[in-house]
């Protein structure tokens, strides 16, 4: 199909017409031929990839889009390349993900509104329950503030951890574990690096598209996973602030919002691994 896949390696040490689409026009962001536009979109391979290659081949035409899209494996980078200019978008992170990154770097990037949740888990390879980790196990656990307390929180959920009284999960990081019965060692990784490096741990917390990358399922291979109801963290499309508004983005988002692309979800990861958030 017209969709290039450009393929950026993760560094060592870091991550339809019957949509009411609005019409087109001819100064938007992207790269204009004729009544196509091209956008270069930067996402995490998986699932983030195949939703997006979903769109490419099934809807974008009929919108007037043509969408290139650049593949990332390092979190840190996707969001750079927006504010460089490098990418017209990204489709890779979560909102207290971006308030973070926006917070720590100055981004002046806009989230819409989420388009799927990737739950995360707690994989192991050496036991099968969470009452069976055993005392001064180690965990690995992401080292990046905006996942380490939803980590955090899922593991106190399960009984596994205590934290301090009113601590926010979403900001909640290592130094906030109040109580730990089990004096289990948490070891901090990049979210790219958890999966290569199970068997170093007892048990570790692995981001859900990470898992899927190296062929790990958070709905059946985890041993805990997490809870989806309320949950903050919906994956959404962003770009840079000044074209929120832009035609084309908005094209594109109500594409990821279509009731196709919820079916797609629904079928292609029918164990509930990834879930629609609309």
């Amino acid at each position: 199909m017209k969709t290039k896949l450009i393929a950026v390696a993760a560094s060592a040490t870091l991550l339809l017409s019957g949509c009411g689409l609005v019409g087109g026009g001819t100064d938007s962001v992207g790269e204009q031929d004729g009544d196509i536009t091209k956008l270069n979109v930067g996402v995490s391979p998986v699932p983030h990839g195949d939703i997006l290659k979903f769109v490419d081949d099934n809807l974008a035409e009929e919108a007037g889009l043509d969408l290139e899209i650049t593949e990332y494996t390092d979190y840190t980078l996707p969001n750079k390349a927006l504010t460089d200019g490098d990418i017209d978008a990204n489709y890779f992170q979560h909102k207290p993900y971006l308030d973070s990154e926006i917070e720590g770097q100055g981004y002046d990037i806009t989230g819409f509104e989420p388009v799927h949740l990737e739950p995360f888990a707690l994989f192991s390879n050496t036991v099968d329950e969470v009452e069976d980790i055993p005392k001064n196990a180690k965990i690995g656990i992401n080292n990046d503030p905006a996942n380490q307390g939803r980590a955090l929180k899922m593991l106190e959920d399960a009984e596994l951890i205590t934290l301090n009284d009113g601590v926010d999960e979403v900001s909640a990081k290592l130094s906030d574990v109040k109580d730990n019965p089990k004096n289990v060692e948490f070891v901090e990784a990049d979210a790219a690096q958890l999966a290569r490096t199970l068997d170093d741990v007892d048990a570790s917390v692995i981001n859900g598209n990470n898992a899927l990358e190296a062929g790990l399922n958070p709905a059946k291979d985890g041993i805990l996973l997490e809870s989806a109801e309320d949950n903050p963290y919906g994956n959404f499309l962003a770009v840079r602030t000044e074209n929120k508004d832009d035609e084309n983005i908005k094209k594109l988002d109500e594409l990821l919002h279509s009731p196709e692309v919820k079916e797609f979800i629904e079928d292609e990861w029918a164990d509930g691994s990834v879930l629609p958030s609309f």
